[in-house]
């Protein structure tokens, strides 16, 4: 592996922007679900599934993105992406019945993957010493779920429907030739890794704690921000423009505060950053849990912050664990944070229709945890 001495700002900025505008395409999808469940007439439940179902791909895909990246280059694998994500963005916009929204959101889900492509062409960039800070840069691409959360709900109103999808599908398409200009990936002179040694690191015991590490951080991440126009609006009145710009300020917050956690994490180490940040989201999740808008307010906030400076965390420690195959173990690390988006949409949704509240799921939320709070205490570092 070859670094530049202080990295490439233009190329981390290129790789930034360009998960930031995937980002938006999956968050397009959970900021106009309370339009959809008008428009569409649909259950809490199936709410909850079309929420989900991109969360599926946007996981599953992350380890054989980031395999590809580290085979083939991260530059042409995000160009691939990107244009790829454009199809279910576009076809979005044109959704009449539940069956379409289900298929279009699933594949859309991929731009929710293309996260595991920019960690490893990020970090081949940048010298050990300074990779938790650039990727804390490039993990605040997230800012594109709070653009989608604002931006889609008010163009959807002030210019139509299917411009709450095609806005950001038609900055993206913009993008990907600038990306092509702009984006090159760094000189190796190494020899490439096999495909075996690429997969080597799955079966080492801390590429699957940092899993773990992630499907509490990223996927509290995933899980707030994708369900959090539903909460508000079913739970608290809310309008969906309402609920969109609190939600946006959340993901603005949370995405702020990442790359301090990747520039502690340098400085302190990402075990003993995690160590703080574990018991923090035990207390934001019982916050959550209370249903007064005051307590839920101050959970989302605090939750906000504490897992953005977990995320920001356990990237810093991918590097330092595996520096050869960033990419491959990003994937599988990232399939796990998409996964914890993933299920508690569904859950979440089956215990509301059950009970009619939510606070079971910040409850378990809390007590997922604790148990990382554990596990990060028998690691050494």
């Amino acid at each position: 592996m070859s670094h530049e001495n202080q990295g490439n700002p233009r190329q981390l900025a290129a790789a930034t922007i360009s998960f930031a505008l995937c980002f938006a395409i999956f968050g397009s999808i959970s900021a106009m679900m309370p339009i959809l469940k008008e428009r569409l007439a649909l259950t809490s439940v199936q709410v909850s599934l079309a929420i989900a179902l991109p969360v599926l791909l946007g996981s599953l895909g992350r380890l054989p993105l980031g395999v590809a990246a580290d085979r083939f280059g991260g530059r042409r694998v995000f160009l691939a992406t990107m244009a790829a994500c454009l199809i279910p963005a576009t076809l979005l916009g044109l959704v009449e019945e539940y069956w379409q929204l289900l298929l279009c959101g699933f594949f859309a889900g991929l731009s929710l993957a293309s996260f595991s492509i920019g960690v490893g062409f990020v970090s081949r960039w940048y010298p050990p010493e300074r990779q938790g800070a650039a990727l804390g840069i490039y993990g605040a691409g997230s800012i594109g779920q709070s653009l989608a959360a604002y931006g889609s709900p008010m163009l959807a109103g002030a210019v139509g429907y299917r411009w709450g999808f095609w806005s950001f599908a038609l900055s993206l398409a913009v993008w990907i030739f600038l990306f092509a200009v702009l984006a090159r990936d760094p000189q190796n002179t190494a020899r490439p890794a096999t495909l075996q040694e690429i997969l080597l690191p799955l079966r080492q015991k801390e590429s699957w704690l940092l899993s773990l590490f992630y499907f509490l951080t990223f996927g509290g991440f995933v899980a707030m921000s994708v369900y959090l126009p539903i909460f508000l609006t079913q739970g608290f009145g809310l309008t969906p423009q309402d609920a969109g710009l609190r939600t946006a300020g959340f993901v603005v917050l949370a995405t702020v505060v990442r790359p301090m956690g990747g520039v502690l994490a340098d400085k302190l180490g990402g075990l003993k950053v995690l160590r703080w940040v574990f018991p923090a989201t035990f207390i934001m999740g019982t916050f959550l849990a209370c249903p007064l808008m005051s307590t839920f307010t101050v959970g989302a906030l605090g939750m906000a912050v504490a897992i953005g400076i977990g995320n920001g965390a356990v990237f810093k420690l991918v590097p330092d664990y595996f520096p050869k195959t960033v990419g491959t173990v990003t994937g599988l690390v990232g399939a796990a944070g998409g996964l914890g988006g993933f299920f508690p949409p569904l859950m979440v949704g089956a215990l509301y229709q059950l009970t009619g509240h939510y606070s079971i799921g910040f409850i378990l939320l809390s007590c997922t945890s604790l148990v990382c709070y554990l596990v990060a205490r028998r690691m050494k570092g």
